[in-house]
């Protein structure tokens, strides 16, 4: 079977920057920064996060009696693929149906899934030892597959339904994978992407412990990627999801196409549990092989990457030796930049809300910014669109994603054309 073109025809977010698509873009575009001070962490050593703001889960197609048994992620999760799929204009079910449910799948995957739910629930096991206030849906809310379950439910979708569990690198390797079972032949659609609510007192505990967290005193200039200043990353909330779909099917129903998926790389440092491999020779494979069947050319490609960017001082050196030792010369000639520095790190949704950045960048021309990167490290030499947007036209956007456990993702894009 010849291998099937790929396309994006839906994309949906909830972030710190926005809780819709063109809020998001616009606010990543303009330099807007969403972390702030967060109440409930007001008696710990890192008092801010990017946290969704004003979140509605009726908005998005949820009813209050759903929405409050669920965690947040999961909330937030359905509230992405709603709007993705209003975008794609798909349906499995009813008059408009345009979509066999068989052939229409969800990978959707959180790196911790109800964490909120779990630290509820176990604090009611340590007060009462007998079990009997714990709750009988604990289950069925924690663990991490039940967004894209209920994904599937809502949108009847009857097709491939996983849950990718590989930390930050979680949504690039649904997206990844998602890409893989059209381009063969395993389904039409896919819904994919991914969603996280990790910024609760013991998430900040547990990663500050770790001396993983930045300890900024000033949350609008707290996570700075490539920064010299950088002490490490910002815990950030939300969800991501992208409607894939083979062109074919596309094409057949007249959707709007906002970008073909056209390569995608799945490496793992096997290396330490936290730390990157220090070579880049790991990270480097993954955006190799991405690059490799998108069909890079260096003499006439112009390249946007969105990097990992987590603003650690390990991963940023890390990834820019990765990008060195990948593109060679052609490194100081790319386009970079971390949307971290706005929306801090989303985990497990970070590679699908930064694969919607990428696209978008490809599709107007503009790399929007890292912003605060006013003391440049010297590791990091390569050119990180500091500040302030940059418009180019763009031919390729890898957007690089790379989590604990040393899991790699390298997924790339192009504008379409037909």
């Amino acid at each position: 079977m010849e291998p099937k073109r790929v396309v994006v025809s839906g994309m949906g977010v909830i972030s710190s920057v926005g809780n819709d698509v063109d809020t998001f873009w616009t606010n990543l575009k303009n330099g807007v920064c969403g972390i702030d001070y967060v109440d409930d962490f007001k008696d710990m050593p890192v008092n801010f996060a990017g946290k969704v703001k004003n979140f509605d889960a009726e908005q998005f197609g949820m009813d209050k009696p759903f929405a409050r048994k669920q965690d947040f992620f999961t909330q937030y999760a359905m509230a992405a693929a709603w709007q993705a799929m209003r975008q794609a204009g798909l349906h499995a079910e009813g008059d408009d149906a345009n979509i066999d449910p068989y052939r229409l799948g969800v990978y959707v995957g959180s790196g911790i899934g109800g964490f909120e739910v779990q630290y509820r629930e176990t604090t009611k096991m340590l007060e009462d030892p007998s079990g009997k206030w714990i709750s009988p849906l604990f289950i069925a809310t924690m663990i991490s597959n039940i967004a894209a379950g209920h994904i599937a439910i809502k949108h009847q979708a009857k097709g491939p339904c996983l849950d990718i569990v590989t930390a930050c690198a979680t949504s690039s390797h649904c997206i990844g994978e998602a890409f893989r079972a059209i381009r063969h032949g395993y389904a039409d659609a896919i819904i994919a992407g991914g969603s996280e609510h990790a910024s609760i007192p013991l998430g900040v505990a547990g990663f500050f412990n770790a001396k993983a967290l930045s300890r900024a005193s000033d949350p609008k200039y707290a996570s700075l990627p490539f920064n010299a200043n950088r002490q490490g990353f910002v815990m950030g909330d939300g969800a991501a999801v992208l409607v894939l779909e083979s062109l074919e099917h596309a094409l057949q129903r007249g959707a709007t196409i906002f970008g073909e998926v056209v390569g995608y790389g799945n490496t793992c440092d096997a290396f330490h549990a936290t730390a990157p491999r220090p070579d880049g020779s790991t990270q480097a494979r993954s955006i190799q092989d991405a690059l490799a069947e998108a069909g890079f050319n260096p003499a006439l490609d112009n390249l946007y990457i969105n990097t990992h960017g987590t603003g650690t001082r390990l991963n940023d050196v890390a990834e820019t030796i990765a990008c060195k030792v990948a593109l060679g010369d052609y490194a100081y000639k790319a386009h970079l930049s971390s949307t971290k520095s706005m929306t801090g790190h989303m985990f497990g949704a970070a590679g699908a809300a930064e694969a919607i950045a990428t696209i978008l960048a490809l599709k107007e021309g503009i790399c929007p910014p890292t912003i605060n990167l006013d003391t440049p490290d010297p590791e990091c030499d390569l050119d990180y669109t500091p500040n302030v947007a940059v418009k180019t036209p763009l031919t390729l956007g890898l957007s690089n994603s790379f989590g604990f456990g040393g899991h790699n993702a390298c997924v790339a894009f192009r504008p379409f054309k037909r």
